[in-house]
C-alpha cells in the first residue's frame, strides 16, 4: 500500500494522521524547491502548526529542476513521513511524523500558467525558497516573460509582477518573502536582484516601488541536518511498521532552528506558525544566531576535520566515540572558541549552551557525516569560519590557544599531497584521499620544501589565502610548527593524547 490520503483513510497506520479538515486548509505559501532541507525544517514547522490549529495554511511547491520525479508527490497526495532521530538533552529521540503541509507540487516547465494563476490568489501570503546559494544569482539577459524564466529570481519576479498587475499595485497584496539559502543577508541579496531584473526588463517604475515598499524581505538562517532518504533496509523496516510504502520518506536530526529577521507586526502576524515550536525564532536581528552557528558548529567542524581524517576516523560519530578526540573537541569549543564568541550580543552562557547542543549533534548515532565531505573547500571554510576567531585573540591580549593551533596544524598536514593528473591526493598513513579544495595547488607548492619549519610560516604568511598575515600573530607560527612536527613524528592520534 502506497502512502496516500485514500489509503490512510481506508487503513489508518499506527501514526498520527491529518484530519479531514487539514486537506481543506487554504494555500498560503508558495515554495520554490522540493529539497529535503525545506521539507525537513520550514515545512515541518508549518505542518506542526497546522496540527495545533495555529497557522492553518498549506504549501504550493514549485519544482524547477529536472531531478527527481514529480509523480511521486502526486501519487502520495504530497504527503511524506519525517523520521526524527538523534539525541536531545541527553535523550535518544526516534520519532515519526506524517507531514501533509504540501497541497500540490507544480513543475515550472509544465505548469507555469498554474503557478501564475496561484500568484493572483487572495490567500497567498508567504514565499519560501531554497535553491542553493547558486540560485540567488542573476542570469544575464533573463527574459521575465518567458514561460518560465530561467532563474529562481526570474520566476519570483514574474510571480510578483502577475500579482502586482492583478491587484492593481495594492499595498496589501505584497508578500512575506523568506529565502533560506545559506548566504548572509539572503533576502537583501534577493531583493537587489529582483530590482535589477525589473529595470533590465523595462518593467514599470511603480512595480519596482511596490516590490520595495509593500513586500517584506526577511533574511533568515536555517540550521538542521537533514540527510534525506534513510538507508534502504531501514526504510523498509519503517514502512513495515507503518503499513505503507513511502517514496518521499526523509530523516532529520532533532535539533532545529529557523531564525527569521523581522520586527514588523504584519510579518509576525502572517508567520503565526512560529508559535508552534521554539525552533522558530523571529528577531529584529539574527546576527547572533549566525555567529553562534558559524563559529561553534561550522568553525569547530572545520578545525576538527583534518585531524579526524589524520586519526583515521571516517565519520563524525566515529570520532566522537573516541574519548581523546571528544576531549579535544570540548576544550576547543568551550575553552577557546566560546569565550571569544561571547561579546556584546552573545553571553558566555548562550555560547556554552549552543556548544552543548552542537556536541549532541556531533554524537548523533543515526547520521553518517563523513569528515572528507566536511573537508570540501577546506581552505575557504577555514578563512571564513576560523580566521576571525584567531584575529580576536591579540585584541584580548592573549596568544592563540593550543587547540586552535593544533587544528590549524591538522589542516596543513591534511593538505600535504601528491599530484595525480589534475587531482591532489592526500594520505593519512593508512589510505589515500582526494583533496577537493581550489587552493590545493597552492598548498602542494608550499609543501615542496617538505620541512615543517618552512611550510608553516609560508602558509600562515600567505595573505592571498587568509586576507591577513597569520604569521604576525604572537606565538602562533611556533605553536603550529610544534604541533605539525608532533603529528608527523608520532601520528595525529598520539599527538592529540599528548595535549592532555
Amino acid at each position: 500500500m502506497i502512502l496516500s490520503r485514500q489509503n490512510i483513510e481506508l487503513s489508518p497506520p499506527p501514526i498520527d494522521v491529518p484530519s479531514k479538515d487539514y486537506f481543506n486548509l487554504p494555500e498560503k505559501v508558495l515554495q520554490f524547491g522540493t529539497g529535503v532541507l525545506l521539507r525537513g525544517l520550514p515545512d515541518y514547522f508549518i505542518d506542526k502548526a497546522n496540527k495545533k490549529n495555529v497557522f492553518n495554511g498549506r504549501i504550493v511547491v514549485v519544482k524547477s529542476t529536472g531531478k527527481g520525479r514529480i509523480e511521486e508527490f502526486g501519487q502520495q497526495d504530497s504527503m511524506y513521513t519525517l523520521c526524527i532521530k538523534g539525541i536531545e538533552k541527553g535523550i535518544v529521540i526516534n520519532q515519526k511524523f506524517l507531514n501533509a503541509s504540501i497541497s500540490r507540487v507544480l513543475s515550472a516547465s509544465e505548469d507555469w500558467d498554474s503557478i501564475l494563476k496561484f500568484a493572483k490568489s487572495t490567500e497567498l501570503e508567504i514565499v519560501l525558497s531554497n535553491t542553493t546559494e547558486v540560485g540567488l544569482t542573476e542570469v544575464e539577459g533573463e527574459n521575465i516573460f518567458a514561460k518560465p524564466p530561467i532563474s529562481f529570481p526570474g520566476k519570483l519576479l514574474a510571480v510578483l509582477y502577475q500579482r502586482f498587475v492583478f491587484f492593481n499595485g495594492a499595498s496589501d497584496a505584497g508578500l512575506v518573502i523568506i529565502p533560506t539559502e545559506l548566504l548572509p543577508e539572503n533576502a537583501s541579496i534577493l531583493r537587489e536582484i529582483l530590482i535589477n531584473l525589473a529595470k533590465k526588463n523595462q518593467m514599470p517604475e511603480a512595480f519596482g516601488r511596490w516590490i520595495t515598499h509593500h513586500n517584506y524581505f526577511c533574511n533568515s538562517l536555517v540550521d538542521r541536518i537533514v540527510p534525506g532518504r534513510l538507508p534502504e533496509a531501514e526504510r523498509k523496516l519503517v514502512e513495515k511498521d507503518l503499513g505503507y510504502e513511502d517514496h518521499l520518506m526523509i530523516m532529520a536530526e532533532p535539533y532545529r532552528l529557523w531564525a527569521i529577521e523581522s520586527s514588523n507586526n504584519s510579518v509576525l502576524e502572517r508567520l503565526s506558525f512560529a508559535q508552534a515550536d521554539q525552533g522558530v525564532v523571529i528577531s529584529p536581528n539574527i546576527h547572533k544566531f549566525r555567529e553562534l552557528k558559524l563559529r561553534l558548529l561550522n568553525g569547530s567542524h572545520t578545525l576538527n576535520c583534518g585531524l579526524a581524517v589524520l586519526c583515521g576516523f571516517i565519520t563524525v560519530k566515529d570520532a566522537m566515540a573516541d574519548p581523546v578526540f571528544i576531549r579535544f573537541v570540548k576544550r576547543l569549543m568551550f575553552d577557546e572558541i566560546a569565550p571569544v564568541v561571547a561579546g556584546t550580543n552573545i553571553s558566555l552562557d548562550e555560547a556554552i549552551q549552543f556548544g552543548e547542543a552542537v556536541l549532541e549533534r556531533f554524537q548523533n548515532p543515526f547520521i553518517e557525516h563523513h569528515w572528507l565531505s566536511i573537508a570540501l573547500h577546506y581552505t575557504s571554510k577555514m578563512r571564513m569560519r576560523n580566521i576571525p576567531i584567531l584575529q580576536k585573540y591579540p585584541a584580548k591580549g592573549k596568544a592563540v590557544p593550543p587547540c586552535i593551533a593544533f587544528g590549524f596544524a591538522g589542516y596543513i598536514r591534511f593538505m600535504k599531497s601528491r599530484k595525480h593528473v589534475e587531482n591532489y591526493i592526500g594520505n593519512n598513513g593508512q589510505i589515500d584521499f582526494q583533496i577537493n579544495d581550489d587552493k590545493a595547488g597552492i598548498l602542494y607548492e608550499k609543501w615542496s620544501c617538505t620541512q615543517a619549519e618552512k611550510v608553516v610560516p609560508s602558509v600562515l604568511g600567505d595573505e592571498e589565502l587568509w586576507g591577513t598575515n597569520l604569521a604576525d600573530l604572537a606565538g602562533f607560527s611556533d605553536n603550529v610548527t610544534k604541533s605539525l612536527l608532533l603529528i608527523d613524528s608520532i601520528g595525529a592520534k598520539k599527538a592529540l593524547e599528548s595535549l592532555f
